[in-house]
């Protein structure tokens, strides 16, 4: 189906928080990637459909072991876990130093998960500029989505980024007490470098709850309210 990067620039401003806010309330079967060469946190923040916690040695590191001699999107279901919601997630690097062994994978993995029949993909990548190999990865993306807080400092960054990247639209985390506000301004300034320009509240409270059961106070929160618009927008994309 498709596969949805999520990156930030400078700072990565909730970039992991905004991917599983928006695979938690996508419209159709997806699967949430944690594809960030620094490594991920993705095993310690949420916990298991037992309740139990995550295996963070299953996910990339067990499918860079088996994908040496090719990568098919067969091959990565084995290697996902089920979070509390039904979730299917693939859980990424404990840490970046184990990514200097698997240069050659980001290709291969976006070639894959580009390739899945039955569910989209939505990739956390974490910030970009530090690891250039992950751009082999967006290079298969349906859709690169860039994340940038509504600051003179995080714009400046968004605005060097689009106009070295393939990114197809922005996402402002925003107080939602600018929120209208705050995305027009961000697209006034970055003008015709994107396709669309859209929100999601910064959201503090709904953020510590996607950690947690999964439940009513969650699917009120800002965080969730705004995710769902964006999911439906860009899944009309």
């Amino acid at each position: 189906m498709a596969l949805i990067v999520l990156a930030a620039d400078k700072g990565a401003p909730g970039v992991t928080t905004a991917a599983t806010a928006l695979a938690a309330v996508w419209p159709r079967p997806v699967l949430l990637a944690e594809c960030d060469p620094a490594g991920g946190d993705l095993a310690y923040r949420l916990p298991a459909v037992d309740g139990g916690v995550l295996n963070p040695g299953k996910g990339l590191l067990t499918l860079g072991a088996t994908a040496r001699r090719g990568l098919d999107p067969a091959q990565i279901p084995a290697h996902t876990q089920k979070v509390i919601g039904g979730l299917d997630v693939l859980v990424g690097l404990t840490h970046g130093e184990q990514a200097a062994g698997l240069t050659w994978l980001w290709g291969p993995l976006g070639r894959a998960l580009a390739g899945i029949p039955e569910a989209d993909v939505i990739a956390d990548c974490g910030r970009l500029g530090a690891h250039p190999q992950l751009g082999d990865l967006m290079a298969e993306a349906d859709q690169v989505v860039l994340l940038a807080r509504a600051t003179l400092d995080h714009v400046a960054h968004l605005r060097e980024r689009l106009s070295i990247s393939k990114a197809h639209g922005v996402v402002v985390i925003a107080d939602p007490r600018s929120y209208r506000a705050s995305i027009e301004e961000v697209r006034r300034i970055v003008g015709p470098h994107v396709g669309f320009v859209h929100g999601l509240a910064h959201d503090p409270k709904g953020a510590e709850l996607l950690r947690g059961q999964w439940g009513g106070r969650l699917d009120r929160s800002l965080l969730i309210r705004t995710a769902r618009d964006l999911a439906g927008r860009l899944v009309t994309r």
